[in-house]
C-alpha cells in the first residue's frame, strides 16, 4: 500500500475490519509501471462449480469441483456512497490466520467502458490461496484488466490442513491445475455478470510454482510423466502406472489449445527438474520469471531448461539473481515470523519483499500490454539489455537503465530474450 494514497483512500472509505498493511510506502525509485494506473479497483469473492469432473480420491468415480475466485476488475466506485476498502483472509501453512489490507472496493459495480477489458487469470502455488498475489491483481485491475485468481481445491493451505494429507492435495494438483484455468477461463467468458464486459478473445494466464505448472500445459503444453518418474516422487509403483497415463494431456485436456490466451507468465514453474513438460506446442508470447536459486523449481535443469524448451517465438526470462522461490507472491504476514515453517513460504534473503513486488508489477504489466493488449509503447519497457545492473563506461557515466526503472535503481536482475 502507497502511504501517500492510503491516507486520501482512508478519508474516504470505511473498513470495519482493517488488515494488516504489508506495503508502507512507494518511493520515487519505484519502476514507471508500478505505479497505479487510472481505474479505481473493485474486488469480488465468487463461486464457480465445473461439474461433473474426474473425482482424484479414487480416478474413477465424478464429482462437482467448487472452485472460489477473487475478481479484481476496474470499478464504479460513487464518490458519495459507502466505499469499504477490502481485506483479505487466510492461513499460513501451519494454520495461522492473517488478514491483509488491499486497495480495492468491496463489491462495486463494474465500470462502464467505451471497450471491453482483457481478462487475466491467476493461479497460485502448492500450498497457497487466491489471495497469495493480491498486489499484482489490484494492480493489473487498475490498469484496464479483469483479473481472477483461483483457489484450487485440494491445494490451498486451509484445504491441506483440514484434510491432513498434503500427499492428496498434491495428487489433485498435478491432475486439476491446468483443467482448473481452463475451465475458469470459459465459465467467466460465459457468465452474464461478466462477459458483456471481457474481450472476448484476449486473455491471459498467470501462474506461480504449481500454478506456472499448469500455465504451461493450459497454453500449449504437454505432460509427460511416466511410471518411473512418479515413483520417483514417492507414488507407489501399482498407483504409478496407474496414474502416469491419467495425468499425461495436454491443452489443459483439450484436444488444442484455447485460442483466447494471448499470453503466459510464469512465475518459478514446477516440472523441470522432473523432465515432465514437453513445450515445443507452447506458441503463445511467454515470460518465465526465476530465481537462481530456487531450491524448489530448480533453476539450471528447472526453470531455465522450461525456458529453453518453449517453442514461442516472443519468450523471455526475467531473473532474480540470488532469489529462491518466494519472489511472487505478497511479503509475509506477521505471524508467519513466528516459526521458520511459515516464513520459508515468504521470505527471501536476499532481497526486500516490496522491491520484488514493484519490479513484478512493472514487468508483468509491460508484458501484458505489449502482447495481450498489443500496445507497441508497451513493448518498449521489456529490456534489450540483459543486466540490469548499471556499469561505469569511459567517458565515467553509468551505462543506461532499463526502461522505466530510475537511474541507479536496478541491481541483480537479468532479462533473457529467447531465440
Amino acid at each position: 500500500m502507497r502511504l501517500s494514497s492510503l491516507f486520501l483512500l482512508l478519508l474516504t472509505s470505511l473498513s470495519a475490519n482493517a488488515g494488516e498493511q504489508l506495503f508502507t510506502h512507494q518511493p520515487t525509485v519505484t519502476p514507471s509501471l508500478a505505479q497505479p494506473g487510472n481505474w479505481r479497483v473493485g474486488v469480488k469473492t465468487l463461486k464457480a462449480v465445473n461439474a461433473e469432473q474426474l473425482n482424484t480420491q479414487d480416478f474413477v468415480s465424478k464429482a462437482d469441483r467448487s472452485l472460489t475466485l477473487e475478481l479484481w476488475y476496474p470499478a464504479d466506485v460513487n464518490s458519495d456512497g459507502e466505499r469499504i476498502l477490502a481485506t483479505y483472509e487466510d492461513v499460513t501453512r501451519s494454520g495461522k490466520p492473517f488478514s491483509l489490507q488491499g486497495e480495492a472496493y468491496r463489491d462495486h459495480a463494474m465500470a462502464k467502458a467505451q471497450t471491453r477489458f482483457p481478462l487475466v487469470i491467476i493461479s497460485h502455488g502448492y500450498t497457497g490461496y487466491r489471495s497469495q498475489l493480491f498486489y499484482l491483481g489490484e494492480h493489473l485491475a487498475s490498469h484496464g484488466y479483469i483479473v481472477a485468481s483461483i483457489d484450487h481445491t485440494d491445494s490451498t493451505n486451509a484445504d491441506v490442513l483440514k484434510k491432513g494429507d498434503p500427499g492428496s492435495g498434491f495428487v489433485s494438483t498435478l491432475y486439476n491445475r491446468a483443467r482448473d484455468q481452463q475451465f475458469v477461463l470459459s465459465w467467466l467468458m460465459n457468465d452474464k455478470g461478466f462477459s458483456s464486459s471481457i474481450a472476448a478473445e484476449s486473455a491471459a494466464l498467470i501462474g506461480y510454482s504449481m500454478g506456472g505448472y499448469g500455465a504451461l500445459n493450459s497454453v500449449g503444453g504437454c505432460y509427460t510423466f511416466s511410471s518411473q518418474t512418479l515413483q520417483s516422487m514417492q507414488f507407489p509403483e501399482a498407483l504409478a502406472s496407474q496414474l502416469a497415463p491419467v495425468f499425461n494431456s495436454c491443452n489443459a485436456g483439450q484436444t488444442e489449445v484455447d485460442p483466447r490466451w494471448k499470453a503466459m507468465i510464469s512465475f518459478a514453474p514446477w516440472g523441470g527438474e522432473q523432465n515432465v513438460h514437453e513445450l515445443a506446442g507452447v506458441k503463445v508470447p511467454s515470460m518465465i520469471v526465476a530465481g537462481d536459486h530456487d531450491d524448489v523449481s530448480g533453476y539450471e535443469k528447472g526453470v531455465k531448461s522450461l525456458f529453453n524448451q518453449l517453442g514461442s517465438d516472443n519468450k523471455y526470462m526475467l531473473v532474480y539473481e540470488n532469489a529462491r522461490h518466494n519472489f511472487a507472491g505478497h511479503p509475509a504476514p506477521k505471524v508467519a515470523y513466528a516459526d521458520d515453517f511459515d516464513l520459508g513460504h515468504y521470505y527471501e534473503p536476499s532481497w526486500h519483499p516490496e522491491a520484488m513486488t514493484r519490479v513484478n508489477e512493472h514487468m508483468s504489466l509491460a508484458f501484458l500490454n505489449c502482447y495481450v493488449k498489443e500496445d507497441q509503447k508497451a513493448c518498449a519497457y521489456l529490456p534489450t539489455t540483459e543486466h540490469a545492473t548499471q556499469v561505469k563506461q569511459k567517458d565515467n557515466t553509468l551505462s543506461p537503465a532499463w526502461p522505466g526503472f530510475p537511474d541507479r535503481w536496478a541491481t541483480g536482475l537479468r532479462f533473457i530474450r529467447g531465440k
